[in-house]
């Protein structure tokens, strides 16, 4: 069985997953960890992050994969250049087979990058519909090599859903709410970050494994990721009510 076809219903799965954001009431920061998430899963990459662009243009980290994803987007916007910065500014995908080539175009993003050691190859996609752009996706690799142009078609194909997902028809008519929608899904991502810590700090796990905690709780009680992050850093959830047996399990072996 070919790549295509054994991944096709994953495929299928990521795309109406994604599709659900038409509708009028979504948690639009789930929805951009579901699509760093099924970048993961689809692409073969070893972590996707993504930067969102607030009503001023100016980009902001929105989800990422792993802690690690989350560092390499924030050097991005540190250094003020890298792939997924130059992808938002053109519009276009930025592909980059080998990190350690591009010293001459991103110094201080590859010099930063050199010295974390992590990732070796990132492949930026932008979010845009027709011309408007409002933000971009990493999809990060631990050693070199190029993206096939099948794999490029299909991340192009999740980030567009998402943007869709975000410009719906309504906020397209109405500017105002789409700056609003942007606005509150980077507002979200700092509570998320405290709720992190908060369930870190009590439950010893890492950041990673806090988030999954986080996450996992919130959709088996179909729950707004945003709202239960925001009742963890308010304290008004006790933070051993989101324990699941998977997460016991991880902080009783960790590593």
């Amino acid at each position: 069985m070919s790549q295509s076809a054994s991944r096709e219903p994953m495929v299928s799965r990521a795309l109406v997953s994604l599709a659900d954001t038409l509708v009028d009431d979504y948690d639009i920061i789930d929805m951009l960890d579901r699509l760093v998430g099924y970048s993961v899963e689809l692409l073969a990459a070893d972590a996707a992050g993504l930067l969102l662009a607030d009503p001023r243009g100016q980009l902001h980290l929105a989800a990422a994969s792993s802690e690690d994803a989350g560092l390499m987007e924030l050097m991005q916007l540190q250094a003020e250049q890298g792939p997924c910065v130059d992808c938002y500014t053109t519009k276009t995908p930025v592909s980059v087979p080998d990190l350690s080539k591009a010293a001459d175009r991103w110094p201080r993003f590859v010099a930063a990058v050199a010295e974390q050691g992590a990732y070796a190859s990132v492949h930026a996609i932008p979010l845009r519909l027709r011309s408007e752009a409002i933000g971009a996706l990493n999809l990060l690799h631990r050693t070199p090599g190029s993206l096939p142009d099948e794999d490029l078609a299909l991340g192009q194909a999740l980030a567009d859903m998402a943007t869709i997902g975000i410009l719906s028809e309504r906020a397209i008519r109405r500017s105002e709410v789409v700056n609003e929608q942007l606005q509150t899904a980077l507002s979200s991502r700092v509570i998320i970050e405290q709720a992190k810590g908060v369930l870190a700090q009590h439950s010893g796990l890492s950041m990673d494994a806090a988030f999954n905690q986080l996450r996992g709780y919130a959709r088996a009680h179909n729950l707004r990721l945003s709202e239960v992050a925001r009742q963890l850093a308010e304290r008004r959830l006790d933070p051993a009510r989101t324990t699941t047996p998977a997460t016991r399990t991880e902080r009783a072996n960790p590593g």
